[in-house]
């Protein structure tokens, strides 16, 4: 596999099995997709999410009724608790031409992973199935000790804007930019005074 990041804006994703992993997998999914939760029950976690429900008893559909629900689809997810259901799911889903995700059974095409979202960032995190708690202690290790990235963010965007008036070298600039990462004093300086911050970069590295 290989890492990517997709925008999935009006693209049609579905959801099956409507319990709380389901519930889980349409967060993931909902800010941005077209979601379809498909199930005979759904959870209440659902309640908050937009999502059409689609309420169908699975188990009892033929595999030309599951073609019909994929049609149009651009991923399904399996969820559901009957690990030969979803993988049932998952061959028709290979047969269509279909990207997919199965949360307990065979492993499908895509895996989700965990993520760290900021304002201008996105970082996600895999270990490929091996262990779920892994990828979930490096996510809460970078949400906390790089808290003030998406301050970061701006500072270096709005520097980069500043050196390119005054710096004609291209590989300074990079230097200079660095160096602001670096300074430890100007990430605290971050926490609590984007002001300070700003101005102890600018004396440091722009007027140096």
């Amino acid at each position: 596999m290989i890492p990517l990041m997709l925008d999935l804006t009006g693209r049609r994703v579905l959801i099956f099995g409507g319990g709380d992993v389901g519930a889980r997998k349409a967060a993931y999914f909902e800010h941005e997709a077209e979601v379809t939760v498909i199930s005979r029950s759904f959870s209440p976690a659902l309640d908050d999410l937009a999502v059409r429900r689609q309420e169908v008893d699975l188990l009892s559909l033929a595999d030309e009724a599951l073609e019909d629900l994929l049609q149009g689809a651009f991923l399904a997810v399996a969820a559901t608790s009957d690990p030969r259901l979803n993988d049932r799911i998952g061959r028709i889903c290979a047969e269509t031409g279909v990207l997919f995700n199965n949360a307990a059974g065979k492993p499908g095409d895509v895996t989700i992973p965990s993520v760290v979202r900021g304002r201008h960032y996105l970082v996600a995190i895999s270990t490929r199935g091996k262990s779920p708690a892994v990828s979930r202690y490096l996510r809460m290790r970078l949400e906390s000790e790089y808290a003030d990235l998406d301050l970061m963010i701006d500072l270096q965007d709005e520097m980069r804007s500043m050196l390119k008036d005054i710096e004609p070298v291209q590989a300074k600039r990079s230097q200079i930019l660095w160096s602001i990462l670096q300074d430890e004093e100007i990430w605290g300086a971050l926490a609590s005074d984007y002001d300070r911050a700003r101005a102890m970069a600018i004396e440091r590295y722009l007027h140096a």
